[in-house]
């Protein structure tokens, strides 16, 4: 949803007219009791727009520089023992409004999805980065997470300004702002967050038909207790990290 700020103003001056007829129309023994029957639904507005402010400010700063073309990227998928890393780029419109938005680990997988099409309706450009898991073998996780970033970015139909990168500098010739726990502290990032879970997600969720006995389309190549009895009764698969354990002890010989 892309909203100007006008309209945002105008739904913080809404709810405050609607507290003023309160305070004029109700006896103060009723009045606490009205706000909360009658405003639960502004307030919630109100708290979304106050968080997506509070997630703005890092982009604000950059705009009130002249900076135009902001890039938020993050990551999914360093920590399963199946399945790739993958990366989103995303450069959103100055005037994007998305309430609600936040890291992707904090939302369910159905607000995940119905974020994602919102993102990907309105982003100026996006791009979507993977790293195989030959690569995250023989580069480790987290070089093969900065591939994974750097291809993202590639993919983009605009070159950024500056990058808003998830707690991770790039070797590479941009501006860029590294920010611990930036999924939830920037609206650029949460968004690619976003995309790359759901992305991710969706992709795991295909290889679950190729191999159904590991819990894919739930797990997402986590090593989840349904997931490590399906390795030891079932074996590893082509899309098994076999630098990660226990998949790396499964592949030791056995002692006689």
């Amino acid at each position: 949803m892309v909203i100007g700020m006008t309209e945002l103003n105008s739904l913080l001056k809404d709810l405050k007219n609607t507290l003023n007829e309160i305070e004029k129309n109700e006896t103060s023994a009723s009045k606490e009791r009205s706000f909360e029957e009658l405003s639960k639904k502004e307030q919630k507005e109100y708290n979304n727009y106050s968080k997506f402010l509070e997630m703005s400010a890092y982009e604000h700063d950059l705009f009130n520089q002249g900076v135009k073309y902001i890039c938020g990227i993050d990551e999914v998928g360093r920590g399963p023992i199946a399945g790739p890393v993958v990366a989103a780029a995303v450069i959103l419109p100055r005037d994007f409004y998305l309430p609600g938005l936040n890291d992707s680990k904090k939302l369910t997988a159905k607000k995940r999805e119905q974020f994602y099409k919102e993102i990907i309706s309105n982003a100026i450009t996006y791009g979507i980065g993977v790293c195989t898991v030959n690569e995250i073998d023989h580069d480790n996780i987290y070089n093969a997470t900065k591939v994974a970033m750097e291809r993202a970015i590639k993919q983009l139909t605009i070159v950024p300004d500056h990058l808003l990168i998830d707690a991770m500098t790039l070797p590479i010739d941009h501006k860029q702002t590294s920010i611990i726990k930036g999924d939830a502290k920037s609206i650029s990032i949460a968004a690619a967050s976003i995309i790359a879970k759901v992305s991710r997600d969706q992709y795991m969720k295909k290889l679950s038909l190729r191999y159904p006995e590991y819990g894919f389309e739930t797990n997402s190549g986590y090593g989840t207790k349904k997931h490590i009895d399906a390795l030891n009764q079932h074996g590893i698969t082509p899309i098994h990290r076999k630098s990660f354990e226990p998949v790396k002890t499964l592949l030791m010989p056995k002692l006689v």
